[in-house]
Order: C-alpha cells, then sequence, then structure tokens
C-alpha cells in the first residue's frame, strides 16, 4: 500500500510540474493537465491520511476570499437573465473553487517552489525561440494557416516583426503569454538575484516576449514591476521616504516607453473622453469602456449576473449603431469592469480585497513574489479580462500555490 501511495504522491507533484510547464503554451493541454492533477490529488487525500498542511492560516485568507467570490458568482444565478451562460461562466470559474479545497488541506512531501519556479522560468525561457520558429514557418509557409483550422483573420502584414505582432495570438494572446512571461521574470529573480550570470540571460529572453508580441499593456506592467523591485530592495527606513518618488518615475518612464511604441503610432490623444464608431481596432477600449459605463444603474447594486456582461454590452452596441463591436462581441477588456458588471460593487470590491490580502497574508520569504505576481495581474486586468482565458486562472492559481510554498519555506 504504501508503494501505491508513493507513486500516487510524485503522479501529483509530476502534474503541477506539467501544467507549470504548460503556462506559455497552449491553453488546451493545460486545460486536460489541470484537471487530471486535481483528480490525482483527490485521490492522494483517499489514499495518504495526513498531506503537508498550511502551518500559517494567514496564507488561507486570499483563497477563502476567492472562493467567497466564486460564491458570490454562483448565487448571482438567481438574478441571471441567460442561465446557460451563467452556467458556462461558472464553470470555467470553477478552478477559484477547486483550490481552496488544496489550500485547505495541504499537498505533499514533494512539492519544492524552487524546482517548481526553476520549470517555469525554463518553459518561459524555451517558449520564446519554440514560437520564432513556429511563427518563421508560418511566414514563408502560410498555407498551412488553413490545414490546421486556426481561427479569426490571418492577417498578411509586410515585414517579419510586424507580422509576428499581428498573428502571435493564434498561437497564444499577447497578453497572456507575456504575463507568464512575467511571473517568470519575477521567480527567476527570487531564485537567481545573486546570480547575476544565471539571471541576466534568462531576463533577456522572457522580457524579449515584450517587444516581439506588441503587447503595449505590457510595457507599463514591465516597468510596474520593475519599480516594485526597487522599493522592496530599499532598506527598511528609506522604503517610505524615497518609495513614492520611485513608483512615480516608474510610472513615467513607462508611459514614455509606451509612447514610442509602434502601435501606439495611430492612437487618437485629441479627445479620450469621446465614444465614436470606428472602423477598425483604433481606440477600441476606449469606446468599449465608455458604452459599458453609460448606464451604471443597470448593474451597480447587484449585477447582471455571471456571464452577463458581454451579451449586455452586445445589445448596447447595438443601440449606439457600433455595428464593428456588436459583430466582434467585444467583452469589457477590463476585469474591474467586468466584476462590476456581472456581481456589482459588493462582489468588486470582495474581488479587490482578495488580490490585495496575497501580499498582506504572505510571510516574509514570499513577499516579493505575491508583491510582483499581484503587480501583474491587477495592472494587466486594466486592459483585458484575465479570467477570460483559461490560461490566465491556470496562472492565477499556479502562481498563488508557488507564493503558498514559498511562505512556508523554512529560509529565504
Amino acid at each position: 500500500m504504501n508503494q501505491y501511495r508513493e507513486i500516487i504522491g510524485k503522479l501529483n507533484y509530476g502534474l503541477f510540474l506539467a501544467i507549470v510547464a504548460l503556462l506559455p503554451f497552449d491553453q488546451l493541454l493545460l486545460r486536460y493537465a489541470f484537471v487530471t492533477w486535481f483528480v490525482c490529488w483527490l485521490l492522494e487525500g483517499r489514499w495518504l491520511k495526513r498531506p503537508k498542511p498550511i502551518r500559517d492560516n494567514r496564507m488561507l485568507i486570499p483563497f477563502l476570499l476567492f472562493g467567497l467570490w466564486y460564491l458570490w458568482r454562483i448565487v448571482s444565478w438567481f438574478w441571471a437573465a441567460d442561465h446557460a451562460i451563467w452556467s458556462w461562466q461558472t464553470e470555467r470559474y470553477l478552478t477559484f473553487g477547486l483550490i481552496v479545497p488544496v489550500a485547505v488541506w495541504g499537498v505533499n512531501k514533494h512539492y519544492d517552489w524552487r524546482v517548481a519556479g526553476k520549470v517555469l522560468v525554463g518553459s518561459c525561457v524555451a517558449a520564446v525561440p519554440v514560437y520564432i520558429v513556429i511563427m518563421t514557418f508560418f511566414y514563408y509557409h502560410p498555407e498551412w494557416i488553413g490545414k490546421l483550422h486556426l481561427g479569426g483573420e490571418w492577417k498578411a502584414i509586410s515585414g517579419w516583426f510586424g507580422y509576428f505582432e499581428e498573428n502571435i495570438s493564434f498561437l497564444k494572446h499577447r497578453l497572456f503569454l507575456c504575463s507568464v512571461e512575467l511571473f517568470g521574470v519575477a521567480i527567476a529573480y527570487k531564485l537567481w538575484r545573486k546570480r547575476p550570470a544565471i539571471l541576466l540571460p534568462a531576463l533577456i529572453v522572457m522580457l524579449s516576449s515584450i517587444p516581439l508580441t506588441g503587447s503595449r499593456q505590457s510595457v507599463l506592467t514591465a516597468a510596474g514591476l520593475i519599480a516594485v523591485t526597487m522599493v522592496y530592495e530599499l532598506p527598511g527606513r528609506y522604503r517610505l521616504r524615497y518609495g513614492i518618488g520611485i513608483l512615480l518615475v516608474g510610472i513615467v518612464l513607462g508611459f514614455g516607453v509606451l509612447n514610442l511604441h509602434p502601435r501606439m503610432q495611430n492612437f487618437d490623444y485629441t479627445d479620450l473622453t469621446e465614444i465614436r464608431e470606428v472602423s477598425s481596432d483604433h481606440n477600441a477600449r476606449l469606446n468599449i469602456w465608455g458604452v459599458a459605463l453609460q448606464q451604471p444603474s443597470d448593474y451597480l447594486a447587484h449585477g447582471l449576473g455571471a456571464g452577463q456582461s458581454t451579451p449586455y454590452m452586445i445589445e448596447k452596441y447595438k443601440e449606439a449603431k457600433f455595428g464593428y463591436y456588436a459583430n466582434k462581441q467585444y467583452n469589457a477588456h477590463n476585469q474591474y469592469l467586468e466584476e462590476l458588471m456581472e456581481i456589482g460593487l459588493p462582489g468588486l470590491l470582495l474581488f479587490i480585497l482578495a488580490w490585495v490580502s496575497i501580499p498582506l497574508c504572505a510571510r516574509r520569504q514570499g513577499i516579493l513574489t505575491s508583491l510582483l505576481f499581484t503587480t501583474i495581474f491587477m495592472m494587466n486586468m486594466l486592459t483585458d479580462c484575465m479570467f477570460g482565458r483559461f490560461c490566465g486562472i491556470a496562472l492565477w492559481a499556479v502562481g498563488l500555490l508557488i507564493i503558498v510554498l514559498q511562505s512556508e519555506a523554512h529560509s529565504d
């Protein structure tokens, strides 16, 4: 019996490492790996009487808050107009409910955040040349696109870099790819900040994903990570004195670099508050947010219900005669706004509180990673729905578990 228990325990941990390695790649395999991992965790709980528990109950608080937020989305069934969409959205977010028992009952002795971190960094570093090779192949053999049945509209752009930026999302959405790569940057810094010979090459490769993919938001997020890291590394007596200044300089430099971004050259600064119909993606988010906020009384109290924001937006697009957006079925492109629309102001406040609790509850060993992890998500959620794709949810689950494992470690 002990032999079978050990096999199940190693399989559990091996599946977790597989999930970590798959984060930079296609989300289909990631979804299957995640479900298999959770089933294996349940099996291990059936055969092993004493999994490794969380010693500090503070780290349970973020899990429980996210669990409560997920429960509030379930409760929204009572006022959701379309229960079919509610069911689909609730099933997508099931990961938030599943991670809570994993946190409460713990994981086995094999789990080691350093090993998981090295797997993540290795996968992030490898992903960059892998995508370059694949995209180069498609560049010279575009006829294979149809054979692979990739959805969307493949754009023929002159110039290799422009082509890469416009088409990378067929393989992995640029913001989600950069989010994983930036989390890899955070983990690499935690692992090897005193070993620059290892750290610097890894950082260069992972950060190269930002100019390659053309992700504008990731420019700001990277600046945020640098600023937060600099503040954290200041001696304690200087953090309050110089921390705000460093953060402000990071914001200014981030927007300065962003303004030079090729995809910002067509951005219209003349009137950021004007909502107007366009025939392309230029200023799309500003128009989307403007439409969503036209009648906040429709959802402010308790929301429209889980999954109801996009159908609501489509109707608003049609009323405003924004046919382009309605046909594209654009969502809110802002996780905070989507939460506000779907579960109201109480749900949004609970959602933000869950995020803020992560660095507040982390022990010393996990504070830096928790700050950087929270920065990545809270900044990227400003311009996209990070939980609109399973890869975003899986990154949340893996990141939070790694922070717990770090907080449980005996040494930094």
